[in-house]
């Protein structure tokens, strides 16, 4: 007769923490993962769903209308407002994006830096600390601004065609609430976040030593692994459940601790400081920085033009890309444009300039391949997080990454409630036992 060992080995305890932490984080984690793969591919899907508003078709001559025509046209059609940026993609049949933010409120916000300014206050400050929150507004992520909008315009032909402010937009937007702070406002929502991912990253350090091999002797041999990076089709509903958590979660782990360690920095300030420190740069570190001001001339000067700004960044940057144009808001700012190379396989590495709006002058050059790692690092960690790293590409790869992650819960579940219907079942075998052996006596004690 075999008996069995009682005793609670270290593989144990390592199943024990996987299983109670991830049946305990396992709803968060599903909403969290959900909301993150539905994210992933969002201008995509709003540009196909609002294909009327985002494509144009380019005339035969194929130019757009000069930047300052567009500006000025929107500016006599929206006298109460001032256009302050322009986004303009690499693809000649999308549409341009447009800024405009009313002159009282333009008016308000440079008297209220000129205050801070004159306080010897420190501009940016807030918006680091508010990066936990980023692109929150309301409740479900609205933003509820009256004072700005994004106009979506035909470069050839000025029409409006839209703006950004759409049911599509709106559903992303209460997307990102979900995920960002499950659309409970306070700060509990994101602590719940944050804590759901701090318990994620415990599960696939412990998922990844329940992979392997259970004991040391057997890493020699090739077929004490081979289970593990294979999913069996025609197994058994619980062993194909079990190698689609086991195996698949193996695959996506890489890309998930990326995941986990860079969206850790959006929900604890404490874990972005320490990060920074770690990396030696800034995380968030250009986060509601000013642009330096222009050198205002003696005499009346008279400022750049918007084609004058990208004339002047196409120079220096020499090469296809969505551009982004923000525009001089008084007579001491300065204009900078970003610009992103695009392609499948494009680094979503961003070089800024900064300009003079009366010289041109370049008050500030903050190009991504003159920068050393570290700082390159801590400036990609948003694309790191969404998946816009590399391009198309490494969103495909984040998308099935984040859908893998959406079904490990489910899988982790019900691997656990098989187990539990396996030991319900044991001690009533158990109890059957000794009736089984008595009945033969029975049978035979005479009347």
């Amino acid at each position: 007769m075999k008996t069995e060992k009682n005793g609670y080995t270290l593989r144990k305890f390592i199943l024990d923490i996987h299983l109670w932490l991830g049946v305990g984080s396992g709803l968060i984690l599903f909403i969290v993962c959900l909301s993150g793969t539905l994210y992933t591919f969002r201008n995509e899907i709003v540009q196909a769903v609002e294909a009327q508003a985002y494509h144009v078709t380019p005339p035969a001559t194929g130019q757009p209308l000069p930047a300052a025509t567009l500006v000025s046209r929107l500016e006599q059609a929206y006298p109460a407002s001032k256009v302050v940026g322009l986004g303009i993609p690499a693809d000649a049949e999308r549409a341009w994006t447009f800024s405009l933010t009313t002159r009282e409120a333009l008016a308000r916000q440079l008297a209220e830096e000129k205050a801070e300014q004159q306080a010897g206050g420190k501009p940016g400050g807030e918006g680091h600390k508010r990066g936990g929150k980023e692109g929150r507004g309301g409740k479900g992520g609205k933003r509820g601004n009256q004072d700005s909008q994004t106009l979506l315009v035909n470069p050839y032909t000025a029409a409006v065609q839209g703006n950004t402010e759409t049911g599509v937009s709106e559903f992303f937007r209460s997307v990102m609430g979900l995920h960002r702070w499950l659309l409970i406002e306070g700060g509990v929502g994101q602590l719940l976040v944050g804590s759901a991912t701090l318990i994620f990253i415990v599960l696939q350090l412990t998922g990844l030593a329940l992979w392997a091999p259970a004991k040391l002797k057997q890493w020699s041999k090739w077929k004490m692994w081979r289970p593990g990076f294979v999913i069996k089709t025609n197994a058994s509903p619980k062993r194909l459940n079990h190698d689609l958590h086991n195996t698949l979660g193996f695959y996506a782990l890489g890309l998930l601790t990326v995941m986990s360690l860079t969206g850790l920095c959006w929900s604890f300030e404490w874990y972005r400081d320490g990060l920074s420190s770690v990396l030696g740069a800034k995380v968030f570190g250009g986060r509601g920085e000013k642009p330096l001001p222009s050198a205002v001339p003696a005499t009346t000067g008279q400022t750049l033009s918007a084609d004058d700004y990208l004339a002047l960044a196409n120079r220096q940057l020499a090469y296809p890309g969505d551009v982004r144009l923000n525009l001089p808001k008084g007579p001491e700012g300065s204009a900078s444009v970003q610009k992103t190379k695009t392609g499948f396989f494009a680094l979503a590495g961003t070089d800024r300039l900064t300009l003079d709006q009366y010289s041109g002058a370049v008050l500030k050059a903050d190009i991504f391949a003159a920068k050393p790692f570290n700082e390159q690092l801590t400036s990609l960690i948003k694309p790191l997080h969404t998946g816009e790293v590399a391009g198309t590409f490494s969103k495909i790869l984040y998308f099935l990454a984040c859908l893998i992650a959406t079904s490990l819960p489910i899988t982790g579940v019900i691997i656990w409630l098989n187990k539990r219907q396996k030991s319900n079942r044991r001690p009533a075998r158990r109890a059957a036992a000794p009736e089984a052996i008595a009945r033969p006596a029975a049978v035979g004690r005479p009347a």
